[in-house]
């Protein structure tokens, strides 16, 4: 890929995820560019509408272009439009928030939530990452991937917290549980007061392309709590499977309704 291109992309990345406006000297020190090189970016993407220079401060932030170009990549997503009122329900039900993740590389990617009715309640954002091995969706999808993808995707495990799976023999063995029953924990791994459940959901040839799952603080994770939430993830994963017109393998669905 071109280098000016991969360069204008992780200028627009840095001030898309920054809180604040940020300098050029602020966003060449960032990146480990030259003033002249963000200079030249800065000026093309500025004549793009990527970005916007505040003509008092001379500070840069991420126009609202970016927004119109994701929001038109989810419009897109079927399964985010078969999805939502079943999350909606979710939510009704349960108490809790209700995330639809993706896989990218190593990390999931929250293409749609729906925030628990309770005032406590998990955090989270649509567009927000988090790592693959970290949180419950992350392993539901990796749980059912080839063993190729598996054996890639749990080489590095970073701790994040004290409950982090950090060595790839628990992760195997981990993944072993979720096969059997039909569903991953996330036992605070990502955020130490967060828990979460995670279940597949799969394409007509039997690939897991998304997850839907459940977060909230861990006390009201019950044993109990876990089971109903469960059993009430695996049927909206189908519900989803069918209003896609998807057929998984026999092989898939034994893990869901076991």
């Amino acid at each position: 890929m071109n280098n000016t291109l991969i360069k204008g992309l992780q200028v627009i990345e840095l001030l898309a995820h920054s809180s604040t406006p940020l300098s050029l000297t602020e966003i060449a020190r960032a990146l480990s560019l030259t003033k002249s090189n963000v200079h030249r970016l800065l000026s093309a993407l500025s004549d793009g509408n990527y970005v916007i220079r505040n003509p008092e401060s001379g500070f840069y932030t991420a126009s609202i272009r970016l927004w119109e170009l994701g929001s038109a990549v989810l419009s897109k997503l079927d399964l985010r439009l078969h999805a939502a009122h079943l999350m909606e329900s979710l939510a009704e039900q349960t108490d809790e928030s209700v995330h639809l993740s993706i896989q990218d590389r190593d990390e999931v990617v929250y293409v749609h939530k729906v925030d628990s009715p309770n005032p406590i309640r998990a955090y989270s954002q649509i567009g927000g990452r988090a790592p693959i091995h970290c949180v419950a969706t992350g392993k539901a999808m990796l749980a059912f991937k080839s063993r190729e993808s598996i054996l890639w995707s749990t080489r590095h495990l970073q701790s994040y917290t004290a409950s982090t799976i950090t060595s790839p023999e628990a992760m195997l063995e981990e993944i072993e549980r979720i096969r059997r029953q039909g569903y991953a924990l996330n036992a605070g791994e990502w955020r130490e007061e967060v828990h979460g459940i995670g279940v597949p959901i799969f394409d007509g040839t039997g690939q897991v392309i998304a997850a839907i799952g459940l977060s909230g603080p861990k006390d009201r994770f019950t044993p109990e709590h876990i089971e109903t939430c469960a059993d009430l993830l695996k049927h909206a994963a189908q519900d989803i499977m069918t209003s896609l017109g998807s057929h998984p393998s026999q092989h898939a669905l034994t893990h869901l309704y076991r």
